[in-house]
C-alpha cells in the first residue's frame, strides 16, 4: 500500500506542519506556544473547538513567506515518502499577509517556488484552493476571494471554505464563491462533518460546488447519497481524521465503504496529518485492513481522484501516467 502511487486533494497546508518545525521557529522567535504541545512533542487537543485554537497558534509562528517555503518543502517531503505524485493543498491569505494581494503575492510566490523545488527533486506535482475561514466570517471571505480571483491561473486552480461549521451558513459566503467562480476558478466546500447532511446540501445549492470536503455525514441522508452520486458530487474523505475527532468512533464504523458502494464517487485524504498522526500510506493500511481494500481498489479510487483534480488538462495527462506505473 505505501508504494502505491496516490492522489490527495484535502490537504491544509498550515495543519500539516510537522510540531517540531513548528516548535522550531517558535524557538527561533521566542514565543511561548508550549502549551499546544504534549510530553512526547505532538499537537495537543481535546475536541474539534481545540483543535482549531491549536491549529492557529501553530500557524502564528509561521510570519514570512520564507517560512511558507521551507514549510512546503517539509510537507511534500513528508507527502512523497507516502508515495503521493499529486496533491492540492488548501491556503489561506488569511495567514499569508493578511489578505493584502501585494503581500499574499510574495507569500504565493514563495510556496510556488518551493513547490517547484519539490517537483524536481522529489518527484510530487502540488497545487493550491485558496480557502476562506467560515468563523473568520462573511466580510474576510470576499477580501479573500480577491486574493483568490488576483491570482487565479495554471497554479492556484481552486477555492474553497473551512472551519467552524457551527458558524454562520454557506449562502453567507455566496459573494465570495461568485467572485471566485467569474476568476475561472474550481469550486469546494467542508460540509458533512460537524454539521450533518443539511450542510452538504446547503453547500450543493447556495455554492454551486463540484466537491464537498468531508461530506461523510450525507449518509446519514439516503435521498441526499443518491443525490451525490447521480450528480457525480465528489467526497474528499478524511477517514482519520474523522475517527480523531471522535465523528465516529472506529474506521469500520467510518461510511466511506457504504459511500463508494452506492456509487458517490470518494477520494482519500489526511487533513492535517500530524494532528492526527496519520500520512496518506497509512489512511491506505488503515482501510485495506478496516474493508479488506485490495490494490484495485485503491488504484480506481487514485484515478477517482484524479479526474476529480482541479489541475489542467496537461497536468492531469501526465499525474495519470504516473498512476499507471
Amino acid at each position: 500500500m505505501r508504494g502505491l502511487p496516490k492522489v490527495e486533494l484535502h490537504l491544509h497546508l498550515e495543519g500539516a506542519a510537522p510540531p517540531a518545525f513548528v516548535a522550531g521557529l517558535a524557538k527561533a522567535r521566542n514565543l511561548d506556544i508550549s502549551g499546544i504541545f504534549d510530553a512526547q512533542g505532538n499537537y495537543r487537543f481535546r475536541d474539534f473547538a481545540a483543535f482549531l485554537k491549536v491549529y492557529e497558534a501553530a500557524s502564528s509562528v509561521l510570519r514570512t513567506p520564507q517560512d511558507y517555503h521551507r514549510l512546503v518543502l517539509a510537507v511534500l517531503e513528508q507527502s512523497a515518502a507516502s508515495a503521493v505524485v499529486y496533491c492540492e493543498t488548501f491556503l489561506s491569505p488569511d495567514f499569508c499577509g493578511g489578505r493584502d494581494v501585494g503581500a499574499w503575492r510574495e507569500y504565493l510566490q514563495a510556496i510556488r517556488e518551493a513547490a517547484d523545488e519539490a517537483e524536481r527533486e522529489m518527484g510530487i506535482t502540488l497545487r493550491g484552493i485558496v480557502t476562506c475561514i467560515r468563523h473568520f466570517g462573511p466580510g474576510k471571505a470576499r477580501e479573500t476571494a480577491r486574493c483568490a480571483a488576483d491570482t487565479a491561473g495554471d497554479w492556484i486552480v481552486g477555492f474553497g471554505l473551512a472551519g467552524d461549521e457551527t458558524v454562520a451558513e454557506p449562502k453567507d459566503f455566496r459573494w465570495a464563491f461568485d467572485c471566485a467562480r467569474e476568476a475561472g476558478l474550481r469550486l469546494t466546500a467542508h460540509a458533512g462533518e460537524w454539521g450533518g447532511p443539511q450542510s452538504v446540501r446547503a453547500a450543493l445549492r447556495d455554492l454551486e460546488v463540484e466537491r464537498i470536503g468531508h461530506g461523510v455525514r450525507a449518509i446519514e441522508d439516503p435521498a441526499l447519497v443518491d443525490e451525490l452520486a447521480e450528480k457525480g458530487i465528489v467526497l474528499e474523505v478524511c477517514p482519520g481524521s474523522n475517527v480523531a475527532l471522535g465523528l465516529y468512533p472506529t474506521l469500520r464504523d467510518h461510511p466511506i465503504a457504504e459511500l463508494d458502494r452506492r456509487g458517490v464517487k470518494i477520494t482519500i485524504s489526511t487533513d492535517d496529518p500530524p494532528f492526527f498522526h496519520t500520512t496518506m500510506a497509512r489512511e491506505y493500511e488503515a482501510l485495506h485492513r478496516a474493508f479488506d481494500w485490495d490494490e484495485a481498489q485503491f488504484r480506481r479510487i487514485a484515478r477517482q481522484s484524479l479526474d476529480a483534480a482541479f489541475c489542467d488538462a496537461d497536468t492531469g495527462a501526465r499525474i495519470a501516467k504516473r498512476l499507471e506505473g
